[in-house]
């Protein structure tokens, strides 16, 4: 029975640059000329650092006070002020730069985001 290779998912552009590079053997040239400390776990790192894929940065207590006054009082509206609050916390916590919208569906998932964050969190400060 042959075995499943599993294959770990990128955490970001460093981890897919070097499976892009082993595939192609590339890696194997890379550490054949330049030696076995070719640079390539810095360059992953460096990377993966600045473009994560998907993973939120930690609430700031701040933040985090705002989304527990705002979960606690959900009413079904979010005032403009609200929104320009709750997209400031959702723009630094994503690493997006999203702006205004008069989208519901957009306001919608955006609020949900931050709300598996806040409850991630709430959880762990227990």
């Amino acid at each position: 029975m042959a075995k499943k290779k599993t294959t770990k998912k990128s955490e970001g552009l460093g981890d897919s640059v070097e499976k892009v590079l082993k595939a192609t053997k590339v890696d194997k040239v890379a550490k054949w000329i330049l030696g076995e400390d070719c640079g390539c776990d810095e360059r992953k790192s460096i990377l993966n650092k600045m473009f994560p894929y998907n993973k939120p940065n930690c609430l700031t207590e701040d933040e985090y006070k705002t989304l527990d006054a705002f979960f606690s009082e959900l009413n079904g509206t979010v005032s403009p002020i609200k929104q320009r609050e709750l997209r400031t916390v959702y723009n630094r916590v994503f690493n997006k730069k999203s702006t205004p919208t008069s989208c519901g569906s957009c306001l919608r998932d955006m609020i949900e985001k931050l709300n598996k964050v806040y409850e991630e969190y709430k959880s762990e400060k227990k």
